[in-house]
């Protein structure tokens, strides 16, 4: 048996075009662009791929990962810039480094966070369609920052959950949570005003962050008070919450690692 390599390899992507990060059949995925061009350039050399976390439709990520498993070792000042040079323009790889066979991507430690963007009142330019949501009733920005606040620490989210199974494990700390004006993404078309609910913690379920901010957005509008907020995080809220924010204003902001040899 020949040796093995491991590469950790640090990537972004605008989701807009992408059907999220993991491989469907018959479907254009960004895990599935990049196994594509993996074949081109690495040839006939084995390899597989394992992702840091998946994210939905349409979910951008500033900084993401992946583990690259490699029969051959790599000149990786090379390899990047021939990975980078067939990636598509929306894909990036920013980073690679060497790690060890007990490195798992999966199970390391390492914080998420992610930020929703999002602008308010008149309609927007069509071009920050991919980038941030758009809520045409005004909002109460002050009330949802403070209900923002209410999210961190250890709390149970399955009302946050889209379809939580009875082994789904609900409760969640949430390391920070706040919303601020947006100094984050930047673009000469932009709004004046745009707004970014920025949320860190270990692990998400799915659909939780837009769910939160759907939340937020409905708190926003008037349409609940900061008493529901708080006791949507109680274990005896039995509630569902099924409003789900537009995808296209999620970003996978940062990925840190605690340790990665």
């Amino acid at each position: 048996m020949g040796k093995k390599y491991y590469y950790l390899i640090h990537i972004q992507y605008l989701g807009y075009r992408y059907h999220g990060w993991a491989k469907q059949p018959e479907i254009k995925t960004v895990h599935h662009m990049i196994d594509r061009t993996l074949n081109f350039v690495l040839g006939d050399v084995t390899f597989k791929t394992l992702g840091s976390s998946r994210t939905d439709k349409m979910v951008s990520a500033n900084e993401s990962a992946f583990e690259l498993f490699i029969d051959k070792e790599l000149n990786m000042e090379f390899f990047l810039r021939e990975f980078n040079l067939n990636l598509p323009f929306d894909i990036k790889a920013l980073s690679i480094e060497r790690v060890d066979e007990n490195f798992n991507i999966i199970q390391a430690p390492k914080v998420k966070e992610y930020i929703y963007l999002f602008c308010f009142g008149e309609k927007p330019h069509p071009f920050c369609a991919p980038l941030l949501a758009w809520f045409p009733k005004t909002l109460d920005i002050e009330l949802m920052q403070k209900a923002a606040q209410l999210f961190e620490g250890e709390h149970d989210f399955r009302a946050y959950c889209k379809k939580p199974s009875e082994s789904t494990e609900t409760i969640r700390e949430i390391l920070r949570s706040e919303i601020r004006p947006n100094d984050s993404v930047q673009a000469s078309f932009f709004p004046s005003s745009t707004f970014a609910f920025h949320v860190h913690g270990k692990g998400f379920m799915r659909n939780q962050i837009r769910i939160m901010i759907a939340q937020l957005v409905r708190l926003g509008m008037g349409e609940v008070d900061l008493d529901f907020i708080q006791r949507s995080l109680n274990s005896g809220f039995e509630e569902h919450l099924s409003e789900v924010a537009p995808a296209s204003g999620l970003h996978l902001n940062r990925l840190g690692f605690k340790q990665t040899h």
